[in-house]
């Protein structure tokens, strides 16, 4: 693993644990070469996990793109990191089968958002569902208020 700082590979693990109810290990490192310490967390790669998109294209899940966009959408609100893990595990957790649509990935983020931040569901929404104008904003606003 290389040093954030100096960008060295080689460093030493100080201490492993456990985290996210057993979803992921999270390792605490130095580097031997400038003594920085920093943190890595290691989980499952859903690697045979395949997306297909709107346009029927097919691509292989990202973790990393899923966390962009729910930290885009939660961006400048009260949602801590760890929140946004717990949620993204969630989601993962919830994917089954060797393909999933984009849009079951969508739904299933919306419902995690409505929980956890409806500022942030309403900034996703907005844009997996391609808001064109106001009144949709508005009818979606609407929809959480009855709720």
């Amino acid at each position: 693993m290389k040093c954030p700082k100096c960008q060295i590979d080689n460093d030493k693990v100080l201490e492993s644990r456990t985290v996210r109810e057993g979803a992921a290990i999270r390792r605490r490192r130095e580097c031997l070469g400038c003594g920085h310490r920093f943190t890595t967390y290691e989980e499952v790669d859903r690697d045979e996990l395949v997306v297909v998109k709107r346009d029927g294209s097919r691509q292989g899940f990202d973790r990393q793109k899923l966390d962009k966009a729910i930290r885009h959408a939660c961006g400048k609100r009260p949602v801590s990191g760890e929140k946004i893990r717990s949620i993204i595990d969630n989601i993962v957790a919830k994917l089954e089968g060797e393909e999933v649509p984009s849009s079951k990935i969508a739904d299933l983020v919306m419902d995690e958002l409505h929980k956890a931040d409806q500022v942030a569901y309403i900034r996703f929404a907005s844009v997996y569902k391609q808001f064109t104008d106001v009144a949709q904003f508005l009818s979606t606003i609407t929809e959480i208020v009855k709720k």
